[in-house]
């Protein structure tokens, strides 16, 4: 596992979303993207990927609604796969199956894949460079010299030809990436509140944030448009997301920052259930 996703760092473990078809959401989630069913009952579907641990959740909607655009909610949810090696298998297959593909970068940081489920949730499988190769300059990431669309030949190469069968054991969730109505609360949010640090910043546009030096394990944008209104509550699209604070955080400090801001927030036996500033749900634990 990366260093960046265990103690004492912090990070996001689980992303849980709405859908309208779970059986197609099935069908998607395995024989395309190649996790596990972990547990499946009539209303939601967990899957795993080393067959321990619950990356993501698929709940069942009733009459549910498609996904709506210019809301906030998910851009995109990322596996982080373990090596290069294991992104040109999945990149193989999907190329075989003639899965439609959003983009293919290399961010320096990292190489990517974009995509969408058959319900327009969107998907990010990459895998992390070295971070000793990481520009880092005045405490931020240097992300536009060497940003770029990804040398798929090379990438493909590294498979060596071998089937892709199923997401590696090592798979976890890198981050993820939402839609949100405005960035200066939600800064203060993320930083001030949950305690991460912005290590990538697009004024006005989009802020990245992570715990430990990471190049980051949470983003947001306004690309939807500033004001962008909450998506209805049967719409598809993000239902919540967990977060795993670092060591150094715990849930009573959270708690603390909070009712210094009078944010609504759930205490339950093992977190907090809040909403980030546009309406982003959060289970936040230790």
């Amino acid at each position: 596992m990366s260093i960046y996703h265990k103690p004492p760092i912090g990070h996001v473990s689980k992303v849980s979303l709405q859908v309208q078809d779970l059986s197609r959401s099935v069908e998607f989630y395995t024989k395309i993207i190649g996790f596990a069913v972990f547990h499946q009952d009539g209303k939601h579907v967990d899957f795993t990927a080393n067959g321990n641990d619950i990356l993501l959740t698929v709940h069942q909607l009733s009459d549910g609604i498609k996904k709506q655009p210019r809301t906030t909610g998910l851009y995109h949810f990322a596996l982080l796969l373990p090596n290069r090696k294991e992104l040109g298998k999945i990149l193989s297959h999907f190329i075989k199956y003639r899965i439609p593909l959003q983009g293919a970068s290399d961010h320096g940081i990292s190489e990517a894949i974009y995509l969408t489920d058959p319900e327009g949730n969107g998907i990010e499988i990459a895998v992390d460079t070295d971070p000793k190769t990481w520009k880092w300059r005045s405490g931020l990431l240097d992300v536009f010299s060497d940003n770029g669309p990804m040398d798929v030949t090379s990438v493909l190469h590294t498979s060596q030809n071998e089937t892709f069968n199923s997401l590696p054991m090592e798979t976890i969730l890198g981050h993820i990436h939402l839609h949100v109505r405005e960035l200066m609360n939600i800064r203060h949010f993320y930083e001030k509140v949950l305690g991460m640090d912005v290590v990538i910043d697009l004024p006005r546009q989009a802020l990245f944030f992570s715990y430990g030096k990471y190049h980051h394990h949470l983003a947001v944008n306004v690309w939807n448009g500033l004001g962008a209104p909450s998506p209805d509550k049967n719409s598809v699209g993000l239902r919540n997301f967990e977060l795993r604070l670092p060591n150094h955080l715990t849930i009573n400090d959270i708690k603390q920052n909070l009712q210094q801001m009078n944010s609504l927030y759930s205490l339950t036996e093992k977190g907090i259930i809040v909403s980030d500033p546009s309406g982003n749900n959060i289970f936040i634990t230790s």
